[in-house]
């Protein structure tokens, strides 16, 4: 999900939710301590140079039983840091802590923001010989024998 997305949203709603993709609600007493952007300047194993930038939002359970962000105070917390930070209309990137921090996608379900999980992936699989799809291969067709025959080569 995209900055502009989240702000088109937000002016809609009238609360402020979100879950893990697992339907595990974060506390509604929760905090986002920060928005930013985190840019990752890296290269990757084929050995190109890479810049990712992403709008960083961290949430917080604070045990404050009595806080509740309401979704203007959230817009008005993203408006600043765009005007602050110079954020563009950048990917929304997550930070919440479960047994550890975590960093989650942003999706919305119609009523609650969702923790989508994120994956490693290799950004470089030309050059590490990795098919970009699987190959299907049926076996009858690697010999003219049947498989699994005493005499046959696939067992």
């Amino acid at each position: 999900m995209k900055l502009s997305e989240i702000k088109t949203i937000l002016s809609t709603v009238e609360t402020v939710n979100f879950e893990l993709e697992n339907g595990t609600q974060v506390p509604e007493h929760f905090h986002v301590t920060e928005v930013g952007v985190v840019t990752k300047h890296f290269i990757d194993c084929g050995g190109k140079e890479r810049i990712e930038k992403t709008a960083n939002f961290q949430l917080w359970d604070a045990n404050d039983f009595e806080h509740r962000l309401k979704p203007q105070k959230l817009l008005n917390i993203i408006s600043l840091s765009e005007q602050l930070l110079g954020m563009g209309d950048l990917e929304i990137e997550v930070e919440y802590q479960t047994t550890t921090i975590g960093k989650y996608n942003l999706a919305f379900d119609l009523e609650n923001f969702v923790l989508v999980n994120k994956q490693t992936n290799c950004l470089a699989k030309d050059k590490c010989g990795i098919p970009s799809n699987k190959q299907k291969v049926r076996l009858s067709d690697k010999n003219d024998e049947p498989c699994c025959s005493p005499d046959g080569n696939c067992c």
